[in-house]
């Protein structure tokens, strides 16, 4: 019973994260979000395309399908099979959860198996697993962005840290490995940008009333 636990943990957790939330959005207006900006279902390019409200719409409901993955889905899955786990068991549901949805989101059935780069689902599954971990390459992102303008950048720099802030905050060995793994697929997923940004050609963040404004 506790191996299909496990099993529907994972399942449910990949279909949670695999709701295309700025594809949605974007598909309500009249846009594929894939054909425009850099193509990418994410927050970001909804921010760039469609404006802040949008983005920042986007933004919180794939952060959501992160943390609910973590926090939520252990619960119903526990009533659903009639089980009590103990703190292991809650701690192994809560990373199946969490890295499925991930997984779902950048690996999307709905789009042929394209998605996004995962970085509001991971800080959703973050705020839930490693919150503290969580500030410090928060205030990293922030910093990055700041001097840079790149979002990118940003994302990655965050990403490289992910795992050394997790064994600062004295978080499980168990973690420190999700979180590396977590790293490790983020900075995958940006690999297109890191060659643009070694070319040079990385475009910084604009946001959609400026670029209008330059019209």
């Amino acid at each position: 019973m506790e191996l299909l636990s496990y099993a529907a943990m994972a399942i449910l957790g990949y279909l949670l994260g695999s709701i295309p939330t700025g594809f949605m959005v974007a598909k309500s207006r009249g846009i594929d979000i894939r054909t425009v900006g850099s193509g990418n279902i994410g927050a970001t390019n909804v921010l760039r395309t469609l404006g802040k409200p949008a983005g920042i719409a986007v933004l919180l409901a794939d952060a959501f399908k992160g943390w609910s993955a973590v926090v939520l889905l252990p619960l119903l899955v526990s009533l659903l099979f009639g089980l009590s786990p103990d703190r292991v068991t809650r701690e192994v549901y809560a990373i199946l959860g969490g890295v499925s949805a991930i997984l779902g989101h950048n690996y999307t059935c709905w789009l042929q198996f394209k998605g996004g780069k995962g970085i509001a689902t991971s800080a959703g599954v973050l705020v839930a697993l490693v919150p503290w971990a969580l500030l410090i390459i928060l205030a990293l992102w922030i910093l990055t962005f700041a001097f840079t303008r790149y979002v990118s950048l940003a994302s990655i720099a965050a990403a490289v840290a992910l795992p050394f802030a997790a064994a600062l905050t004295k978080e499980s060995v168990i973690k420190v490995l999700i979180t590396s793994a977590m790293s490790i697929l983020a900075i995958y997923k940006h690999r297109a940008n890191i060659q643009r940004l070694l070319a040079g050609t990385e475009p910084r963040f604009t946001p959609k009333a400026k670029r209008e404004a330059a019209k």
